[in-house]
């Protein structure tokens, strides 16, 4: 394996001196040097393949262009991947390099993986959530700059950004509402986490827009999975008068909502219109008719969510801004689940 290529060589190979080269690469502001001095170390060194040392120059700039970002399932799940990909590529558009660790929900490993992260002197965190929930930060990230990501605090110093549930529940049933449908069955989670709230406050405001009464009777709680979304369904559609329309918690129940549907011998989106939330797309696409969804933004919450640490950082270029607790639209994303309400 060649020798690596040091600033000597390229001071050498371009005829000046060593400092001169320091000066250049690492563009040190304030020095007079000739622009043609200037093009032939810069030439010089590609040419040699120099690289300069990062950690050297991180430690003059009491910076490590790194961030942590500390997950319980995320890097593990397909479906909010994207979160991961969105700070990746907000972070390389920085210059930084992201260091993922996923915790498996372990609070042992949690603080033993926050500890290498703070020995590593990473510029800040990514505290980050498989779900919006409100969380109690770690101690030790109190000593870092941390953006909690699909999660909240109830301390309102710590910046975060997740969906606005109550905004997509809004838009799921406005399209419903927009279709002609007055009696929509809500199939939702009996989780109480702040997806649950907002998405049931949603729900009730854009009936209230459309001037719809509010039905109780017309909200079934259960398990946020196909199985779950299988008995509410089949709850909601055996009642008289019985919905036309059907807005789901999330994919997985819409999953079970279709399979009480066909074993009722209802039609989608003929007989009834399904409308579910998160925008899993194995499930939207697999589903037969397409199911249309509120899209859970995750791409632009990972890209928000380093945009804020950056902001709190002071990184190089970037404006310090105020700590915020971000909410993020959640948009539609129509398919072939939703129709008119048909003549009962």
């Amino acid at each position: 394996m060649g020798r690596r290529v040091g600033i000597k060589d390229v001071a050498a190979a371009a005829g000046v001196s060593v400092t001169t080269v320091s000066h250049i690469l690492n563009e040190v502001e304030g020095k007079r040097i000739n622009p043609e001095t200037r093009q032939r170390v810069v030439e010089t060194a590609r040419r040699l393949g120099y690289a300069p040392n990062g950690l050297a120059r991180g430690l003059r700039l009491k910076r490590s262009n790194t961030v942590g970002f500390v997950s319980d399932q995320i890097a593990t799940t397909p479906h909010a991947g994207r979160i991961i990909l969105g700070a990746q590529d907000a972070a390389a558009e920085h210059g930084l390099l992201l260091l993922m660790l996923n915790t498996g929900g372990d609070p042992e490993l949690e603080r033993k993986e926050i500890d290498l992260l703070l020995q590593r002197q990473v510029d800040g965190v990514l505290y980050a959530s498989m779900y919006h929930r409100v969380v109690e930060v770690p101690e030790r990230l109190r000593t870092v700059p941390t953006v909690l990501l699909d999660a909240r605090s109830d301390d309102l110093s710590v910046p975060s950004v997740v969906p606005d549930e109550v905004q997509g529940g809004y838009t799921a049933v406005r399209e419903l509402v927009r279709h002609g449908h007055r009696r929509i069955g809500f199939v939702t989670n009996v989780d109480d986490i702040p997806a649950t709230h907002g998405r049931l406050e949603g729900y009730r405001r854009a009936l209230a827009e459309a001037g719809i009464t509010h039905d109780p009777q017309l909200v079934v709680a259960e398990t946020s999975d196909a199985a779950g979304g299988y008995r509410a369904a089949l709850a909601l559609l055996r009642a008289t008068p019985r919905p036309t329309a059907l807005f789901c918690f999330a994919d997985r129940m819409a999953m079970g909502a279709y399979h009480a549907a066909a074993e009722l011998g209802l039609s989608i989106p003929a007989d009834l219109s399904v409308i579910g939330f998160d925008d899993q797309e194995l499930i939207c696409d697999g589903l037969f008719p397409g199911l249309t969804t509120v899209a859970l933004p995750h791409y632009e919450m990972g890209a928000r969510a380093v945009a804020q640490l950056l902001a709190l950082t002071g990184a190089p270029g970037q404006e310090p801004g105020p700590v915020t607790q971000e909410m993020l639209p959640c948009p539609l994303v129509a398919r072939a689940s939703v129709a008119s309400p048909p003549r009962l």
